[in-house]
């Protein structure tokens, strides 16, 4: 009806346990994400919420049909956070506090990915703040970034703060493609990365 490009499933296990009124029953998940896969035209995102989609979890929906994976991974909002705020019980608290590091960081979401499957679009979302982020996950093996903080921090202030974030953004990812000597994003996918501690 409203004629969208995609559809983009997200997956929240974990959000949805630690809400009081939370939906738990994802029984017969994969074979519901299978069927939309067949009866829709349009392609099927799935897209985690903060916490990171596995190798495994990536073979699976591939599996299914899904056309394309945001990892979604952690290091950006975290859902468990932000129930463990909007409860007023005492013990859900605690129970959400104690899950405050879960879950698998972006660029480990990214590589472990990208490494097993090479033509499966991949998009790195989850803790992106800035060009250069969006640079390495792109030289990881993403197709795409997605960012929210910063336009919201940016879009509190004004229209005219939105735009000088995007242009700074922008930016940043040309000062990393010059410096890392990628001419373009598809030279920067192509980067040799070489693992510091």
């Amino acid at each position: 009806m409203i004629e969208a490009d995609a559809l983009i499933l997200h997956l929240n296990p974990l959000q949805e346990a630690l809400q009081p009124e939370g939906e738990t029953n994802f029984s017969g998940l994969s074979v519901k994400i299978e069927q939309v896969c067949r009866q829709i035209d349009v392609p099927v995102i799935v897209k985690e919420v903060g916490w990171g989609i596995s190798v495994q979890t990536a073979r699976q929906l591939v599996g299914l049909g899904v056309a394309a994976i945001d990892v979604a991974g952690a290091g950006g909002t975290s859902w468990s956070e932000v129930e463990k705020h909007r409860t007023r019980d005492e013990s859900r608290y605690r129970v959400a506090g104690a899950f405050k590091e879960w879950g698998i960081p972006t660029a480990e979401c990214v590589a472990t990915i990208r490494e097993e499957f090479s033509e499966v679009p991949l998009i790195a979302s989850g803790g992106m703040s800035n060009g250069m982020e969006i640079a390495k996950s792109i030289a990881l093996g993403a197709n795409l970034a997605g960012l929210a903080r910063p336009f919201v921090v940016s879009a509190n202030q004004s229209t005219e703060a939105v735009v000088a974030t995007i242009e700074e953004i922008e930016t940043e990812l040309k000062i990393t493609m010059f410096a890392a000597g990628a001419k373009d994003i598809v030279s920067l996918s192509k980067t040799n990365l070489t693992h510091r501690e």
